[in-house]
Order: C-alpha cells, then sequence, then structure tokens
C-alpha cells in the first residue's frame, strides 16, 4: 500500500481576515470619496447659502447656491477650511462689473461674503444721492414698480414704512426698486429702502490696483466697499486675491418655514421659482 502525500490546501480566510479586509475596503471608499469632494469644493464648484438681506432682491435669506471656482482662478481661499496648499494665486482673472462674487472680507479673512462687483482697479466710483458715479459718469438708476415680498421667520420688514398688514393675517414688504445698468451692459435691481442714509453720499474712491469696489444691491443695508473694513462689519476695497468664486446658479431657497420633524413643511417652505436662476 503505497502512501500519498495530501495536496496542501489554501488556507481558508476566517472571519476575522474578512471583517479586517471589509473594514480596509471601506475605509479606502471614504478616503477616495473626501479627495472628490475636495477636488470638486476647490477647483469646480461649492455651496454658499444667504444669511442675510444685503443682496436683495436678486438673493433672499434662505436662498442656497453653487459658487463657481475657476473664473478667477485659484488660491488658498479656493480650497475647504483655507488650507495652505496653493502660493499666490494661479491662473488668475480680474472679474467684471456686475459679476456677484463670494470672497474673503477684510481686514482679517475670516468670513465668506458676497456682493455685486462695481468698480474694478483704475476705476474711480463715487456715490450721490444714491446714485453711483462711475469714472465720472452716473450709472443708469430707472425707477421701476415697488417689489412686494412675504415678511419670513428669517427675514423681517427692513423698516416700520415698508410693514404691509394683509386682511388674511400676512405681512407683506414693500421696497422702493431700481434697475441700474453699468457701462458693460450689466443690468439688476436695487432696493433704496430709506430716504437719506450715510451711504448714499460718500467720498470719491480710487480703487487701487490688485483692488475691486463692491457693494450689495440692498444699498441702505449693506455693509459693503463704501464704508472702511471692520470684523463682522464693512469690507472696504477687497484685494482680488480674497475672491473665493463666482455666483453660479440658485439650487435650493426655504422661506423659513419648514419644521425638520414635519417633512411635508419642507416642500411647502420651498421657494420652488427661485431654484435653477443663473447670474
Amino acid at each position: 500500500m503505497n502512501d500519498t502525500t495530501p495536496a496542501s490546501a489554501e488556507p481558508m480566510a476566517g472571519p476575522a481576515t474578512k471583517k479586517k479586509s471589509e473594514t480596509l475596503d471601506f475605509l479606502g471608499f471614504l478616503l477616495k470619496l473626501g479627495i472628490l469632494v475636495f477636488v470638486i469644493r476647490s477647483f469646480i464648484a461649492a455651496p454658499f447659502n444667504i444669511p442675510s438681506e444685503s443682496m436683495m432682491p436678486r438673493l433672499l435669506v434662505g436662498d442656497y447656491l453653487l459658487v463657481s471656482k475657476w473664473n478667477y482662478g485659484y488660491s488658498n481661499y479656493s480650497l475647504p477650511f483655507d488650507v495652505p496648499l496653493i502660493p499666490g494665486r494661479i491662473l488668475p482673472s480680474t472679474p467684471e462689473r456686475g459679476d456677484v462674487v463670494v470672497f474673503k472680507a477684510p481686514p482679517h479673512q475670516r468670513q465668506d461674503y458676497i456682493k455685486r462687483v462695481i468698480g474694478l482697479p483704475g476705476d474711480t466710483v463715487e456715490i450721490s444721492d444714491g446714485q453711483v458715479i462711475l469714472n465720472g459718469k452716473p450709472v443708469s438708476r430707472v425707477k421701476m414698480d415697488d417689489i412686494v415680498l412675504p415678511e419670513t421667520p428669517t427675514s423681517n420688514c427692513l423698516t416700520a414704512a415698508s410693514i404691509e398688514q394683509q386682511k388674511d393675517g400676512r405681512v407683506m414688504c414693500r421696497y422702493p426698486r431700481f434697475r441700474e445698468t453699468l457701462p458693460n451692459g450689466k443690468s439688476y435691481f436695487v432696493l433704496d429702502t430709506t430716504p437719506r442714509t450715510a451711504g448714499d453720499d460718500t467720498q470719491l474712491f480710487t480703487v487701487p490696483e490688485g483692488h475691486i469696489f463692491l457693494m450689495g444691491d440692498n444699498r441702505d443695508h449693506s455693509a459693503d466697499s463704501r464704508f472702511p473694513a471692520a470684523d463682522n462689519g464693512a469690507i472696504g476695497m477687497v484685494p482680488v486675491d480674497n475672491l473665493v468664486g463666482k455666483a453660479w446658479v440658485s439650487v435650493f431657497s426655504t422661506d423659513g418655514n419648514a419644521d425638520w420633524l414635519k417633512p411635508w413643511t419642507w416642500v411647502t417652505a420651498a421657494r420652488w421659482s427661485r431654484i435653477g436662476e443663473g447670474f
């Protein structure tokens, strides 16, 4: 009777080995997903939500939009958490007048703000009786029909004079509205909610090289380049290097009436007509 040597068998993977492999696969997936999200947010687009009334009527509190990252080049401010990976600014480009931009607010670059570009490097800007004087010429400002917006849990009427009580109990806000048109043809609506404010008449500003002059469309409720830079306040002249990106498209909007414990209110609180609007 001949002895035979059994063929060696591959060891079977035990439960611990299988579990370890699944864990590594999952961690690898999370790492790849994190890298993909980082790349998209840094170089393609990032979300931004509107926290104040400074850009009314174009942007309302509760609007959510995408900000495109490629328009003006890339810097550390393009990256999530301002990670210091990019030296200076690469592929730099100056915005056009009328662009709505997101940027790091001077003086300490801690907060993201959103405003409209009015003056470029070398321009002179002055506000006289509420009208923008750009390079010595008044910017077209035409009175339009008032805009009427409902008061919401996140945005009250800005002045006592603007409050209109409806028979059904709703509160509406009526604001004087103007169409402003810049020399390059860019046209948009602005609000003038108060007869006279400090920002209605300013000194003559000359925009320094490498800077831009920015204003909010809600002219009486915007801390912008008309005022000196201060933390949590106005911004002064903003360096082009502070740009994060350009407002691209509205992706969602809510009036603040949603209750997260009542999913059906997510639908009724949505301002569907504002979704998909471009800039």
